[in-house]
């Protein structure tokens, strides 16, 4: 590894978890089984909600985005980290740890938006409810996600950009299980406070805005609900969201674990772990979310499973 700019960079290390050799088999099997258990989940999501014409709605149409999203957002990171220790290797290369970063915001920026958007739906479907069809029809459901899909790329290029213009010295040893944003930047030997202000505006605005979104849609939700006379009717309208709910409260408050430990340990293998949490733990536990508290997912699941149309 020469030292000087980023483009004589040859490759990173990536320090992952543990350096304890009798480790590495216990973390390569636990997250080989994180991994087969997201793709095998979130496909099945995908093809249940494809198979069974009741669920081409326009909620279901968000939620087969969002696993898509949360299958490509885990082979993101994982895959590689499973490679290296296999190999026992902790390289990853220059433009691999680049492509890395572009893909990792892309798509953890369009889990964001995604969840924002079923937010949207679900405020509409329970405070307007009569002209539902008529507001989420099929053309604004396409361009919300198109929306959503041009404002990460962008964001992401920005930064890959970005760290594009960086040069690096000798420590190029990075204290994470991939090549996070903040990770590389601190590394880096030149100046860095481009990136750090375009990283803090960005997470600012497209963290900060769509959390805002979907508190307010809530917030009208819930005052939606209040107003129903009848506890059953309470119940059948606070159910359709609850799946939701969960996979919003698990993704901010992971996200948000992952941002309060690395401010107050300041220890970068303990912001590796609690990232575990939101890259990978949340991607794999969002089909059993939506599929065990939703009878017409598991309708569709049974369907797929037993062959019958």
């Amino acid at each position: 590894m020469e030292p000087g700019n980023g483009t004589q960079i040859i490759e990173f290390l990536l320090l992952g978890f543990s350096e304890d050799p009798a480790l590495q088999p216990l973390i390569f099997g636990l997250f080989l089984s994180m991994y087969l258990v997201t793709v095998a989940g979130n496909l099945l999501i995908i093809l249940a909600i494809l198979s069974d014409p009741h669920l081409h709605t326009p909620m279901y149409f968000f939620l087969s985005n969002l696993s898509l999203v949360d299958v490509c957002f885990t082979s993101t990171t994982v895959p590689k980290m499973l490679v290296n220790i296999q190999t026992q290797s902790k390289a990853i290369s220059y433009a691999g740890c680049i492509t890395q970063i572009y893909f990792f915001i892309l798509f953890g920026v369009l889990d964001n938006f995604l969840l924002t958007v079923m937010a949207y739906d679900r405020f509409v479907a329970i405070c307007h409810p009569l002209h539902y069809t008529v507001i989420m029809n099929p053309w604004l459901c396409v361009q919300l996600v198109l929306v959503s899909w041009v404002i990460s790329v962008l964001n992401s290029l920005s930064h890959s950009l970005l760290v594009l213009q960086l040069s690096f010295c000798v420590h190029l040893e990075i204290p994470h299980f991939f090549c996070e944003l903040n990770q590389v930047i601190q590394i880096a030997c030149s100046d860095t406070f481009p990136n750090t202000m375009v990283m803090y505006f960005a997470a600012g605005l497209l963290f900060c805005g769509p959390l805002a979104g979907i508190l307010y849609s809530y917030s009208k939700i819930i005052s939606s609900i209040h107003a129903i006379p009848s506890a059953q009717g309470k119940y059948k309208a606070f159910s359709t969201c609850a799946s939701h709910l969960s996979v919003v409260s698990l993704f901010y408050c992971t996200c948000l674990g992952v941002y309060f430990s690395s401010s107050a340990t300041h220890n970068s293998h303990s912001t590796a772990t609690a990232s575990v949490m939101y890259s990978v733990v949340t991607p794999m536990l969002n089909p059993f979310i939506y599929s065990l508290r939703n009878k017409d997912m598991m309708g569709a699941l049974k369907r797929v499973f037993s062959g019958k149309p």
